[in-house]
């Protein structure tokens, strides 16, 4: 059985022992928080339960979960998991990536409500970098694209030059009248579901010739690229970077970007959108953790 346990929602597989899928669903994670552990285990096997078909046992879960942020709490949350009565793998969920895209190395970023990229040096230690959350950092996601757009389109304000059509698709989204209102409504109100829904908006306002959105998107891919940067000085092995998440898979731009950012700052990666659902990774822990791999 696969978990992916994102900032929004919870992905879930069961799968046979032969491969076959028994269910495969998604739902809201609404009161997901990775600690405590003991607690988070329970919501964590609250919420599987509901998915398991009747008369069907878990032989071992693999777990992919926002908020597991260190490999000591990873091992935490497993066990807590296990003390449960449920074998347990439980890995951050940008760790989920390599695995879902078939290889047994790499770097995964993800780009979605939240960033953050997670890597492994040769002796298998689990590194990590970004994830501080949309108010501090998490560049790349949702939240954080629209934080920095705003900020690009009220300083341009500031500056007397007319609107390219940034602003004027963030008052569009938020119903604003004038740059005043849309400084409150974003500041008032800063969390990922006040910020993150904007990002599409930004997103066409590039499409529309937005020089400073486009900016915003370019930015995001170097900071994401930094992330990379960071871990491969640290070890982190393999020569594929595995992106996911909602802003890097369903905005090409953001793809397309990254992917120019890589190639002129490490040559030898490649860039691999993920095209399967990252709980396929989660199955495959699952599976080693039961040894039927």
């Amino acid at each position: 059985m696969g978990a992916d346990v994102g900032g929004t929602k919870l992905a879930v597989r069961v799968e046979t022992p032969q491969g076959a899928v028994r269910a495969d669903v998604e739902m809201p994670a609404a009161g997901w928080e990775a600690a405590p552990v003991d607690r988070a285990a329970r919501w964590l096997l609250g919420h599987l339960a509901r998915v398991v078909p009747e008369g069907d046992e878990i032989a071992a879960v693999g777990v992919g979960a926002q908020g597991c942020d260190t490999q000591e709490h990873c091992a935490h949350l497993a066990a807590a998991v296990e003390a449960l009565g449920v074998p347990a793998t439980v890995v951050n969920d940008a760790a989920l990536l390599v695995p879902a895209a078939g290889l047994d190395s790499g770097i995964g970023v993800i780009a979605g409500t939240g960033s953050i990229a997670v890597g492994a040096d040769a002796a298998g230690t689990v590194l990590f970098a970004g994830g501080w959350g949309w108010v501090l950092g998490d560049e790349g996601s949702a939240p954080a694209i629209v934080r920095e757009a705003a900020k690009a389109a009220l300083g341009a304000y500031d500056a007397g030059r007319p609107d390219d059509g940034l602003l004027s698709a963030l008052l569009k989204h938020y119903g604003d009248p004038d740059p005043q209102t849309l400084a409150r409504t974003v500041n008032d109100e800063p969390t990922t579901a006040n910020w993150g829904p904007a990002a599409p908006a930004v997103f066409d306002a590039a499409a529309a010739g937005s020089a400073l959105a486009l900016g915003v998107v370019n930015e995001a891919a170097a900071q994401l690229t930094a992330l990379v940067t960071r871990l491969r000085a640290r070890g982190a092995r393999g020569h594929t970077v595995v992106a996911a998440g909602g802003v890097v898979v369903g905005q090409p731009l953001l793809a397309d970007c990254l992917r120019t950012r890589l190639a002129a700052a490490h040559p030898d990666l490649a860039l691999h959108v993920l095209e399967v659902a990252p709980v396929t990774g989660a199955v495959a822990l699952a599976r080693a953790r039961s040894g039927l791999l």
